[in-house]
């Protein structure tokens, strides 16, 4: 009977499916920044979309919630490590550093504006206070924490008719715990992507199932639960989503054709990410777990970079789209200015009618990820050569 295989001390599998979620995450943002119907419609509105475009947008619906749910398994084996008291301390004060990130350093690359006119909360925050809620909740009996995940994941759907209307501050407030909005308060303008019940719920839940990968449990036990709990998962969702039960306040329905009814079961909600969208993606993501573990090839070991430096990869993958966009968007003749932006890039008035198709968004995103690589495995090699001297990098 196998137990965990180890590479510098890290989890192969985890390391993979980490950097395939990060690869693809990299899509999402280059057709953000140069599809030209991104400007114009929702790439899962059924009624304009096309099955490629809706699958190229469904595919990274897989990135958020297996990055934070993974962030979760992490941090249990840096507690397995280090012990709870360094962990409490280290979530804390990454999750801190976190939201620093999102608000300040993203703020700049997403804009080019020093100005920090606007702030759009997405994943980094919400990965930034969850790990902040998780540096309490460890010090729970387990099956306590684990209990809070699947009540935050599964309720709260529970409050999707509850509303706080206006743009003050109590719904600001909802909006940060669980509808997504708009705010202006001043000078700023604060969009609420990720509401942080249901994402506090899948990092605690993550947490409970990097158990699993504790030194010395059984390998074939593990897989044996992985497999259970990703089968398990896509079944509830199935059965949920049949009969539009519960789990997601956007019901599917019969459409025009048959491959379009699929899709319109698939279209899950992830602002705030449904139980079923929950279900949808992390399914999927343990069924990988238990089948990824074994030793990486030439090329999963290629993959694996993107997943041992996520922070370095993230930080720079967004910053070398918006450059590129700003250079497509000369070569397009609008100014450079035009990328110096005051809301999100889809939404800014003066690249009316700029974009792409949906090809050259492919060409750029190989090229992102490819261009990326030789810095993401030198940074990889100086993390690991320097880790234990240099306390900061684990940060990143």
């Amino acid at each position: 009977m196998g137990t965990l295989t180890l590479t510098a001390r890290r989890v192969e599998s985890i390391d993979l499916l980490r950097g395939i979620v990060m690869i693809i995450m990299a899509l999402d943002h280059v057709r953000d920044y140069f599809h030209a119907d991104a400007f114009i419609y929702s790439p899962t509105d059924l009624t304009r979309t096309s099955a490629v475009l809706f699958f190229t947008r469904l595919i990274t619906h897989y990135c958020a919630p297996v990055f934070v749910f993974l962030a979760g398994v992490s941090a249990h084996l840096y507690g397995v490590k280090r012990g709870r008291k360094e962990l409490t301390y280290f979530l804390l004060t990454r999750g801190l550093w976190l939201v620093f990130v999102e608000c300040i350093i993203l703020s700049l690359e997403r804009t080019f504006n020093p100005m920090f006119h606007f702030f759009n909360l997405q994943v980094i925050w919400a990965i930034g206070i969850s790990m902040i809620v998780l540096s309490a909740l460890i010090w729970m009996d387990r099956r306590v924490i684990l209990l809070i995940g699947v009540i935050l994941m599964a309720g709260h759907n529970l409050l999707d008719t509850v509303h706080v209307p206006g743009t003050g501050l109590p719904s600001f407030l909802w909006a940060l715990l669980h509808e997504p909005g708009n705010f202006t308060f001043g000078r700023w303008t604060f969009e609420v992507h990720y509401p942080l019940l249901p994402w506090i719920g899948i990092m605690a839940s993550g947490y409970c199932l990097g158990s699993l990968y504790a030194p010395g449990y059984d390998r074939d036990r593990r897989k044996l639960k992985l497999v259970s709990f990703g089968i398990g998962a896509i079944a509830v969702f199935i059965l949920l989503r049949s009969g539009n039960f519960y789990g997601d306040a956007a019901h599917w329905s019969t459409q025009k054709n048959a491959l379009f009814s699929f899709l319109s079961f698939l279209n899950v909600t992830k602002y705030p990410p449904s139980l079923l969208y929950i279900l949808l993606t992390l399914g999927p993501a343990m069924l990988f777990l238990a089948l990824a573990e074994h030793p990486l090839n030439a090329w999963t070991a290629r993959i694996s970079v993107y997943g041992r430096v996520p922070m370095f990869y993230y930080l720079a993958h967004i910053l070398l789209i918006h450059i590129l966009a700003t250079i497509g968007a000369v070569i397009s003749g609008y100014a450079w200015s035009d990328m110096v932006l005051n809301a999100r890039v889809m939404e800014s008035p003066g690249l009316k009618g700029y974009g792409f198709n949906l090809l050259t968004v492919y060409i750029v995103w190989i090229s992102v990820v490819l261009i990326l690589y030789p810095f993401c495995k030198r940074f990889d090699r100086y993390k690991r050569a320097n880790q234990a001297a240099k306390w900061w990098l684990s940060y990143l």
